[in-house]
């Protein structure tokens, strides 16, 4: 089927998938965990020739560390699922109960969004994550990966399409699209797809934002900022640096700008230098932080860059009421941190940074729906409507109004025959 027939027919299942019952889904989501232990060995040599192939082309080594999918990676989904398995149902959780007259009820509840549409980058546990978020949610989902995993992806996927399919849930509940040019056939499949969520570079975002009509939802860049205020406790800090630039440099909530209050950068940068240094990680600043320590050179107008690699900007800034400007600025709204025992400058930075984590005396690197214990994420997003951070169960829900009556008509209550009294009743 093409990608449009396969998205009218997902819309036609959509209700089905939403009406299942919660422990249908986490049948199926155990099913999938019990497979990929079953199946690793097949996995792990699909993911192995990705790797060659990765090697022949000479694709980056940011690129080839979200690849590579190992006996860690394996077990890090696998806990994921677990604690999704543990959440509570988010469908038909009544978010909302009044009553508008006697007889006449009113209720909001939660619902799946319906089909998504997943565009992601070079990363096979993602599409694990990504899949066993939508079955959770009762979401059907269209999958597309980067090419660099199409091996991996396509095994686990039958793996888990096969799972889902023996747990009783609708066929038509996931689907993988194999082909690049099929991305822009999903774009036109505005009265199918429900939402899309693109996972890439800033200039593919924007692609698909400006060649749609369906709603999209994602961040592009992850330009992520650490700000040592005059306050801060320096070994703590420095701790925190090393982890938010170094933990893993390939992910979008890793640092890539360090911003130092003045009043302490002579004390302060040698010993941060030293420390990222020796750590592998090189580092770029402009004139200021070279009179302090040895930098590659680099331009003021130079600091909204994703690095993505051992590799960090660096600026001294007068104080929190700069760092943040810069922050709101250069950065791409995604997460911030301020390393400060004092609690004032910390809430000032946490209220007027405009992103969607700011973090006091903790690493950018907790920006991640399993280490918020939403079980895994589906991405994060930087935008203000609908979703914001890490995308789980929650950012896959909407909700719809239900309304109970008895016969009540509206022009009864047009014409004055009938009042409301709105009152609020226990769920």
């Amino acid at each position: 089927m093409t990608i449009k027939e396969t998205a009218r027919s997902m819309k036609l299942a959509s209700p089905k998938m939403a009406a299942t019952s919660g422990d249908d889904r986490n049948r199926a989501l155990k099913a999938i965990s019990d497979a990929l232990i079953k199946n690793k060995d097949e996995i792990f040599k699909a993911n192995a020739l990705d790797l060659e192939n990765a090697a022949k082309d000479n694709i980056s080594q940011a690129v080839v560390k979200r690849l590579k999918f190992d006996e860690g990676k394996l077990n890090g989904v696998i806990e994921g699922i677990a604690n999704l398995i543990n959440l509570p149902d988010p469908v038909g959780k009544i978010m909302m109960a009044r009553e508008l007259d006697e007889g006449l009820t009113l209720k909001r509840v939660s619902c799946p969004i319906g089909v998504i549409g997943v565009i992601f980058e070079a990363r096979p546990d993602a599409l694990v994550q990504i899949s066993s978020l939508c079955i959770k949610s009762g979401n059907c989902a269209i999958l597309k990966g980067g090419k660099e995993t199409v091996n991996t992806n396509t095994a686990l996927f039958e793996i888990i399409k096969n799972s889902i399919v023996e747990a009783g849930l609708p066929s038509d509940c996931l689907f993988k699209a194999e082909q690049h040019n099929e991305i822009d056939e999903l774009l036109k499949c505005d009265k199918d797809v429900d939402l899309l969520i693109p996972r890439g570079s800033n200039a593919f975002v924007q692609y698909i934002m400006n060649n749609t009509k369906i709603p999209v939802m994602g961040h592009a860049d992850g330009v992520c900022h650490v700000y040592v205020d005059k306050a801060a406790d320096y070994d703590k800090a420095i701790k925190i640096i090393v982890d938010a630039k170094t933990q893993y440099t390939a992910a979008c909530n890793a640092a890539e700008t360090l911003l130092v209050a003045k009043d302490i950068a002579s004390d302060f940068l040698p010993k941060a230098a030293v420390a990222l240094k020796d750590a592998g990680v090189a580092l770029r600043g402009n004139a200021d932080v070279l009179s302090f320590v040895e930098v590659e050179e680099m331009g003021d107008d130079e600091y909204n860059k994703e690095y993505l690699d051992l590799i960090m900007s660096v600026k001294i800034v007068d104080d929190v009421t700069e760092a943040v400007s810069h922050i709101n600025r250069f950065g791409s709204h995604h997460t911030d941190a301020i390393i400060t025992e004092d609690r004032d400058t910390a809430e000032y930075f946490m209220n007027m940074v405009d992103s969607a984590g700011v973090y006091q005396n903790a690493s950018t690197r907790f920006a991640d729906g399993f280490r918020y214990g939403f079980g895994a994420e589906v991405g994060i997003s930087t935008s203000k409507l609908h979703a914001r951070g890490p995308v789980g169960l929650e950012g896959l829900m909407t909700y719809k109004y239900k309304l109970y009556g008895t016969g009540q008509i509206v022009d009864d209550y047009a014409n004055g025959t009938a009042q409301f009294h709105f009152r609020d009743i226990d769920c």
